[in-house]
């Protein structure tokens, strides 16, 4: 059995040593672009490297895949995995904005068994555990419940036309976090169309079903955690009732970007 306290406690202090290089806190932080259009900073690589050891040490069994770490294949012989994304959200990180959170989820035989967010700048922890809940700052959530597409809450800087059924709501840069959402019932869809890593989404998704939301990916299937290619296609986080109908709506694109 795991140490719930403790694992928490590691979360903690993952958060305490980002927000010291965090620039809306005054810091000047290094960065650099691991690709074009893929920034990375200082803060990723020490929380990364905090995480690795600490979790480590708490579940030596575990495997290890994370955004800021090259992958090692042994993990696939693993039951247990440990699923990092020490930074999500580094353009808001970058830009002193608040929009950034760690993503941890420990996957047990290809499912998320806890996912923990951890939001500093934002005064925010989230934890869920598979089959007993999810909870911000220790309140429990319950994810929306609308019942049509139309003028669904969704987190966006801006929608294409065929979108505008849709009503925009404040879009934090991280993924996990728009995740989130839905599960404390301030968004009804998030819905992306385009190849993500499990690391991304693993505690995320966990929050919001443990919060009673629907989650699949762009085509309506589940999830799989802990893959050779640790990629899926697209996500869909909805209120239930809605899940299908966002499905079909986004269908026709999701099948032509998706296309080899």
């Amino acid at each position: 059995m795991i140490d719930r306290a403790r694992l928490e406690e590691i979360l903690d202090e993952a958060g305490r040593i980002a927000m010291r290089l965090w620039p809306g806190d005054g810091h000047e932080v290094a960065s650099w672009e691991k690709e074009p259009g893929s920034p990375v900073c200082e803060a990723d690589i020490e929380v990364d490297g905090y995480l690795r050891q600490q979790l480590g040490r708490l579940l030596p069994s575990a495997g290890w895949l994370s955004e800021e770490t090259v992958d090692d294949p042994e993990r696939l012989g693993k039951g247990l995995i440990w699923l990092v994304d020490p930074v999500d959200g580094t353009r808001d990180f970058l830009r002193g904005r608040s929009g950034w959170c760690v993503s941890v989820a420990l996957i047990s035989e290809g499912r998320p068994l806890i996912g923990l967010l951890e939001a500093p700048a934002r005064g925010e922890k989230w934890v869920a555990v598979a089959g007993k809940g999810a909870w911000r700052n220790d309140q429990r959530l319950a994810a929306s419940t609308r019942a049509e597409l139309v003028g669904a809450r969704v987190p966006a800087v801006s929608l294409q036309p065929v979108d505008q059924i849709l009503s925009m709501v404040d879009q934090p840069n991280s993924i996990a976090l728009r995740v989130a959402m839905v599960a404390a019932d301030e968004a009804d869809l998030v819905a992306t169309l385009r190849w993500g890593f499990e690391w991304d989404i693993g505690a995320a998704t966990l929050i919001a079903r443990e919060a009673g939301a629907t989650v699949t990916d762009a085509f309506g299937k589940p999830f799989a955690y802990n893959k050779r290619d640790p990629r899926a296609f697209g996500m869909m986080v909805s209120a239930p009732a809605i899940h299908e109908a966002a499905v079909a709506h986004l269908a026709e694109r999701a099948q032509a970007i998706a296309a080899p």
